[in-house]
């Protein structure tokens, strides 16, 4: 699978995918859980770069002591809004607002979609940010387009 970067604004971000088939209604409900899952713990705050404690640990995270104080310190890093997964033949696009979340998200959503090609349906490529020429993005605000 591809990983490709276009213009990132974390505020206004879509995310493509390119399919080496046409994915199945199956498959395509597999993709919205995945984007929706990713989200819903953007939302919670969970990919917060700032504190990773066990990840800054090492290996041996026997007894480890959790740092509550430190963990009160860091700042929030939440995702804000998400819209609807769309699916037009080969392609799927999904947009956010990232909000004040980590890039450390970025790396999650990546790594997911890398197994889910190897395991249930090929992606060719994730393209993070920009636009599709055959296929618009709303040039008005797109999270009118995708209330709450």
């Amino acid at each position: 699978m591809q990983v490709q970067f276009r213009e990132c604004d974390f505020f206004n971000l879509w995310i493509w995918l390119e399919f080496d088939t046409v994915p199945s209604i199956a498959e395509q409900q597999y993709v919205e859980e995945i984007f929706n899952s990713w989200f819903f713990m953007g939302k919670l705050g969970g990919f917060n770069a700032e504190n990773i404690q066990v990840q800054e640990t090492g290996v041996d995270i026997s007894y480890f002591n959790y740092d509550e104080e430190e963990s009160e310190r860091s700042l929030l890093s939440l995702m804000h809004n998400m819209g609807e997964v769309e699916f037009k033949g080969l392609w799927s696009r999904c947009w956010f607002d990232l909000g004040t979340t980590d890039a450390l998200a970025l790396d999650v959503l990546i790594n997911t979609m890398r197994q889910f090609s190897k395991d249930y349906v090929e992606i060719r490529q994730i393209i993070i940010g920009g636009e599709n020429e055959d296929w618009p993005t709303p040039t008005e605000n797109p999270e009118a387009a995708f209330p709450d």
